[in-house]
């Protein structure tokens, strides 16, 4: 169930597509305390991007206020400035007088810079910074994941070619809180340059910085968590529909002149393999953002 202002421009499209959307002031006759997910955005089109994570997210039975971040030190080119200045917040007025539930950071399309080349990075760092001890959990999605991972010690590596389609992955941790109601083995889309290589991830586990939660077969391990279960990685994109995917191939296409389709995922016949398993991991995450907010919660009273 997702608190939207009025007027929203996707409320039709997630109603069509089977989410409760509501209004701040049918959820405060409810008398329930809603989630605040912070979402920091840093997609292209960004406008457009929002339907994608609020399509799962507004599936939860919990009451979910999307708080929409955006930074100081970004050029939104393909978004419409006064889209921007209607829905987003800086992060600084996000926590003003209420902290966050949780966190997603998006991915962008700066994989293949060193952070340090990225304008908007300090400004990022320092976010990711203060949410680690702050936010019960905070979700990086592709480039986001790499940022939380670089956070944690973890050097990215750029690949000579995209990595682009629809894999098989193998759940490793089928008592975890979130991938444990994933499937034994899923699939799960991905679009990036960049990623870690097994043995820096590996190195990572034996270390105790972080957890392994998926491996693609034969290849990366694209789901892990801090060791403290405070950041949560993701270097996929359950979040993307059959047409972003098709529309990502046609733009490379077109932008450099290459004819190989995304792996796994024909699309002349585009078929969904992950849906349902994008549903359940953005839901199980958002349970134990509740969870976490309520042992918080209870801790304070007693102290």
């Amino acid at each position: 169930m997702i608190i939207l202002p009025e007027n929203y421009h996707a409320q039709r499209a997630l109603e069509n597509n089977r989410v409760i959307c509501i209004t701040a002031k049918t959820a405060f006759k409810a008398n329930i305390r809603p989630l605040r997910i912070g979402i920091l955005n840093i997609m292209p089109e960004a406008k457009s991007y929002e339907f994608s994570l609020l399509q799962p997210l507004g599936r939860s039975v919990l009451q979910i206020i999307p708080v929409w971040i955006k930074l100081h030190s970004h050029k939104y080119k393909s978004t419409a400035s006064h889209h921007l200045k209607d829905l987003y917040v800086t992060f600084e007025q996000a926590i003003k007088q209420e902290l966050l539930d949780g966190m997603i950071v998006t991915g962008a399309p700066v994989e293949k810079l060193p952070f340090d080349q990225i304008t908007y990075w300090n400004e990022i760092k320092d976010i990711l910074l203060y949410s680690q001890k702050e936010v019960p959990s905070t979700l990086g999605i592709c480039w986001g994941g790499m940022a939380l991972a670089f956070l944690l010690g973890i050097e990215k590596e750029n690949y000579a070619t995209k990595h682009f389609g629809i894999y098989e992955t193998i759940n490793l941790q089928r008592n975890h809180h979130v991938t444990g109601s994933l499937d034994d083995i899923f699939w799960l889309p991905h679009s990036r340059h960049a990623g870690f290589s097994n043995q820096v991830i590996e190195q990572a586990r034996d270390f105790g910085i972080i957890n392994l939660l998926a491996q693609t077969v034969n290849l990366d391990y694209p789901i892990f968590e801090s060791h403290d279960q405070r950041f949560l990685i993701n270097l996929g994109h359950f979040e993307y529909s059959t047409v972003r995917i098709i529309e990502e191939y046609k733009r490379d296409h077109q932008e450099q002149n290459q004819a190989n389709g995304p792996e796994n995922f024909d699309i002349r016949r585009p078929i969904n393999r992950w849906r349902g398993q994008r549903n359940e991991f953005f839901q199980q995450w958002l349970n134990f953002c509740h969870e976490e907010t309520h042992k918080q919660n209870v801790s304070t009273i007693k102290s």
